[in-house]
């Protein structure tokens, strides 16, 4: 009967060694395969964040271009504007162009006759010390206008209309 019974001991151990050795196999393949997928999401995601890289490198170099003529990036011309101690001198002149839509009626800027309302200026651009971009509109139909000032000593600024659009409206 002893016999057996290490016959019997040896069988059941070769059995659990069997059972740890599939099991073994079953949890590597399985581990393998997470392992896979996740390698695949990051080479996935790596290549999205070249992408979005790529995509905020090319929209800082946009930016650049639209500051580009902009008042505040133009250092020549700012120091035009020193010996007036002004903090914001785009803002500011801003501030004088956008109070000429206080008068009654159409902006006395605006070379045009407002149809749907009277014409008064929306967004303003300052160039340099001597340029405005400027957009005007009734409510309906819209334009631009370039505009030239002077910002005196005493903080008063002139304005002159250089040039002028309507568009159409179809």
């Amino acid at each position: 009967m002893k016999k057996y019974l290490y016959l019997y001991l040896f069988i059941f151990a070769a059995l659990i060694a069997l059972y740890q050795y599939v099991s073994a196999n079953k949890m590597i393949d399985a581990t393998n395969t997470k392992f896979g997928k996740l390698q695949a999401k990051i080479e996935k995601l790596e290549a999205s964040n070249t992408k979005l890289e790529d995509s905020l490198q090319t929209t800082a170099i946009n930016i650049l271009d639209l500051k580009y003529f902009l008042l505040e990036n133009n250092d020549d011309a700012l120091s035009n504007f020193d010996h007036l101690n002004i903090d914001k001198p785009a803002r500011y002149i801003a501030d004088k162009l956008i109070e000429t839509n206080e008068s009654k009626g159409d902006n006395p800027l605006v070379p045009y006759e407002g149809m749907e309302g009277d014409f008064k200026i929306n967004k303003i651009k300052v160039l340099n010390h001597k340029w405005i971009l400027a957009d005007f509109s009734d409510g309906k139909y819209w334009g631009e206008l370039l505009i030239k000032y002077n910002l005196k000593d005493d903080l008063g600024v002139d304005f002159t209309m250089m040039d002028h659009l309507l568009y159409r409206r179809d």
